[in-house]
Parts: C-alpha cells; structure tokens; sequence
C-alpha cells in the first residue's frame, strides 16, 4: 500500500482512538498513523488495546493496536491517576497491552 492511502486509514483509526481515551482523561494526542512492515507501509491497526508507560514518577495511557503501535496518548499524569483511568478503561472491555509499545516522545 503506499503511504498516502495507508495514512488516510491510519488518520482515521488514530483520531477514533484519540477520542475515545479523551472521554476517559479529558485530553489525548493523536500519535502514530502508520506502520512500516518490510518494504510496505501499512495502516495502524483497527485494534485498540490499552497501555500504561512509566517514565521516572509519570505516566502516558496508551490506545494501541495489536502489534503496539500506539495510536493515541494522554499527556504526562501522577501515576496514581493513571491507574484509575486504565483500571476504569479496562473495565470498560479494553484488553491490556502488555508488549513493547511504540510511542512518539
């Protein structure tokens, strides 16, 4: 596929995402759109698992696809608040992501 119909696909799947983790943390980024496999450019996933990144006394949601690309992200939060959200996301019906997850930083 190239990049640009991939894109397209991948935009429109991330802005879901985005949107969903927005409801649940009140702010979220649009993150990946697009994934390289080989020498192909393929759409983020339509999957949307849920993950947590720990970074020093911090934490990110992330709503990624099955192979861990993340789609969507919420801003820095205690880890605390984090917790809560993802406890609640999980509850909710989202599976865990519990692989590496490839973030925008």
């Amino acid at each position: 596929m190239q990049y640009h119909q991939a894109s397209i696909i991948g935009q429109k799947r991330s802005r879901e995402a985005q949107h969903k983790l927005f409801a649940y943390s009140g702010f979220a980024y649009l993150t990946k759109t697009v994934k390289k496999k080989g020498n192909e450019f393929e759409p983020v996933g339509d999957e949307e698992f849920v993950a947590i990144d720990i970074i020093n006394d911090e934490a990110i949601i992330v709503i990624c696809d099955a192979d861990g690309y993340a789609k969507a992200q919420t801003k820095a939060l205690k880890i605390s608040e984090a917790e809560v959200i993802i406890n609640k996301m999980i509850a909710d019906g989202f599976k865990k992501y519990d692989g590496d997850v490839e973030l925008v930083r």
